[in-house]
């Protein structure tokens, strides 16, 4: 399965995305903002996150994509967990080269008529490090609705706690869109 649009496809992790997964998780940013990201990030780190991608894909509680161009190099990845009462729960992340060219908006718009369309679900839903501006921005171009901030809401590799801003965007208003 493939969705695609403006230049960028959204696709299931595949085995052989290993060494640009393993590359592109080096990324100091990447760690920076997802904590649950392992830093270093190891070809193992790689190879369970892939295993466990196709696992939740098969199981059919989140869907794990590949963010990659035409010629098909890696550009991020964007994933949506089925939550109950027929929400879903977006991350996202791209790589440095990726950046700042609205690939990321695009994904994320992408991933949501997809949702909405194909999954029906009700309600979307992420939430961002209160300090990534650069999320955030995404989130508001994807037609996204800030809701507020959740207190102590992220946990640090070091376990100590910061905010999250917290977004939603509504199939009607991605309609709108």
């Amino acid at each position: 399965m493939e969705i695609r649009a403006d230049g960028i496809i959204l696709r299931p992790w595949r085995d052989d995305d290993l060494e640009a997964l393993t590359a592109a998780c080096q990324d100091a940013e990447i760690a920076r903002w997802l904590p649950m990201v392992p830093s270093p990030y190891s070809e193992e780190d790689g190879r369970a996150y892939l295993e466990q991608a196709r696992l939740h894909w098969e199981l059919g509680d989140a869907y794990n994509f590949a963010v990659v161009d035409e010629s098909r190099r890696l550009l991020g990845s964007i994933a949506i967990r089925i939550l109950r009462f027929n929400v879903g729960h977006i991350g996202y992340w791209m790589s440095a080269e990726a950046r700042g060219r609205g690939i990321a908006t695009q994904a994320l718009k992408t991933l949501c008529r997809w949702a909405v369309d194909e999954l029906r679900l009700g309600r979307l839903e992420l939430a961002t490090d209160s300090d990534n501006h650069a999320s955030q921005r995404v989130a508001a171009k994807a037609g996204f609705q800030r809701e507020g901030v959740m207190r102590s809401a992220l946990e640090n590799r070091d376990g100590s706690r910061r905010d999250s801003v917290f977004f939603s965007l509504l199939p009607e208003e991605l309609r709108g869109a």
